[in-house]
């Protein structure tokens, strides 16, 4: 496993951007395949965005998909996930995940996971 720290969130309003960040420790980060999942209160998490370990390859979820934008620095240790135009459902906490040695390029069930960070609040007003 890797140890994962999430920074960015905060309070916006509708139309503004936010850029999360999440640190992992270890020398594995390489080959984890990392993602990103959001859990508002009442709802199951779901699925955000997820980028592979090697080629950098992406996927999102509809909700998202041209507005969010992730991506990583292996030099770094970090993945992030840039938020444009948000909006009010788009509110939630926001988790980092991380599975190393994954087998499959893209996953986006948090039981695909074996990492989670402690979450961060993304709060966007109307």
């Amino acid at each position: 496993q890797v140890q994962l720290v999430e920074s960015g969130g905060g309070l916006v309003q509708a139309g503004d951007s936010l850029r999360l960040s999440c640190a992992a420790s270890g020398r594995t980060f390489s080959t984890a395949r990392m993602g990103w999942f959001r859990q508002a209160p009442g709802k199951e998490r779901e699925f955000v965005a997820v980028i592979s370990k090697s080629t950098g390859f992406t996927y999102y979820a509809d909700s998202v998909k041209g507005r969010f934008t992730i991506s990583r620095d292996n030099t770094k240790n970090t993945v992030y996930l840039q938020m444009n135009n948000l909006k009010p459902e788009d509110t939630a906490i926001y988790y980092c995940a991380a599975k190393i040695d994954a087998s499959r390029l893209i996953a986006t069930t948090p039981a695909e996971y074996d990492s989670w960070g402690q979450g961060t609040q993304v709060t966007v007003s109307s």
